[in-house]
């Protein structure tokens, strides 16, 4: 008798792992891609007011700021608006004090964070944003294919080149305090071991070597990075426990490295790729890194794909969160939303 308990819980187990995991796995086809990379088109004819969003400790800072004057004065276009991003303000005033000026296109001129800052202001609105990339990755320029080693052609495409419309993300926290905080990021956000490896890549490392630190920092929390129990939700559906080691959310996928990480996350398609990633051991690890390197499409399980338009997730302890290469901290839970077309930017 005792046998025939135990089996029926192991079948009714089995039996709920298995619609689990088709129920997740459902999500995954019930979104159909659009038609992706609508024709870049030609900004309004006539002068432009160009602001120009500053990092002033960025290598190359000064040389992008004459090289962005000097454009305007021989297009015989009004005298650029210069903002200096701070330590306390990382670009968010300066953004708005550029709309609010009237810009026609706001150029954020340092890194990635300084991208996503000025990304949020613009989001939602008419005015586009023009990438002079001056930091270690510089993802949203690489997924725009501009040449991030050359710094006059990217100064000549924000200023002149043409505009379309791109999806960005955002990641509403709820911290262990119960405050909430909402971060737009525009290629990839994350929670878990991604967050805790940028979290702990030395600065120093990074100035010397670029985005390589993050190798160095990734290799050192491999050994004895535990599993951590989350529940997801996709799109509204029920939450399903997953024990996970990242969860990371692609608005776009391209890495420094020539590394393409998610090759069907389109930066326009209306759909946020979620990468569920839960390796238990170095078998694993090398199994990830060859299905990223070859791009091969078949799933693993210790690394799935999944589309969505809303992420929730609930631990019940705080997990680390990045948007976009920045820690923004500790949450326990995290909802995520892509916003289609909401954001406009300058391309070649």
């Amino acid at each position: 008798m005792r046998g025939w308990i135990i089996a029926s819980a192991v079948a009714a187990a089995g039996g709920v792992a298995v619609a689990s995991w088709w129920g997740v796995r459902r999500l995954q086809v019930q979104h159909a891609r659009s038609a992706v990379g609508e024709p870049a088109v030609a900004p309004p004819p006539g002068p432009q007011q160009v602001a120009v969003v500053l990092n002033p400790i960025k290598y190359r800072a000064h040389e992008a700021r004459m090289l962005i004057e000097a454009a305007c004065r021989g297009a015989g276009w009004p005298e650029p608006l210069i903002f200096h991003t701070t330590k306390a303000d990382p670009g968010h005033t300066a953004a708005r004090r550029a709309v609010e000026a009237g810009a026609d296109v706001v150029i954020p001129c340092g890194g990635d964070g300084t991208v996503r800052v000025v990304a949020e202001v613009l989001a939602g609105t008419d005015t586009a944003m023009g990438l002079v990339p001056l930091g270690t990755g510089n993802l949203l320029a690489r997924n725009l294919d501009l040449d991030v080693t050359h710094l006059t052609r990217c100064v000549y495409t924000a200023i002149f080149g043409r505009q379309r419309r791109i999806d960005t993300g955002t990641m509403t926290l709820t911290a262990p305090d119960g405050e909430t905080s909402t971060h737009t990021f525009l290629v990839i956000a994350g929670v878990g071991m991604d967050a805790e490896i940028l979290n702990d890549t030395s600065e120093d490392l990074k100035r010397v070597v670029g985005w390589m630190a993050y190798t160095e920092a990734g290799i050192r929390h491999m050994p004895g990075q535990r599993r951590r129990r989350v529940e997801i939700s996709l799109d509204d559906a029920d939450f399903q426990t997953r024990r996970v080691r990242s969860v990371l959310f692609a608005n776009c996928s391209k890495l420094p490295g020539g590394v393409d990480f998610i090759p069907d996350a389109y930066i326009d398609d209306g759909i946020l790729d979620v990468a569920i990633m839960s390796p238990r051991s170095l078998i694993g690890w090398v199994a990830m890194y060859v299905k990223i390197m070859v791009q091969h499409k078949r799933q693993l399980p210790v690394m799935q794909f999944y589309g969505a338009r809303k992420v929730s997730i609930r631990v019940p302890e705080p997990i680390q969160t990045q948007a976009d290469g920045d820690v923004v901290g500790p949450a326990t839970q995290v909802d995520v939303e892509v916003h289609p077309a909401s954001l406009l930017v300058r391309v070649t």
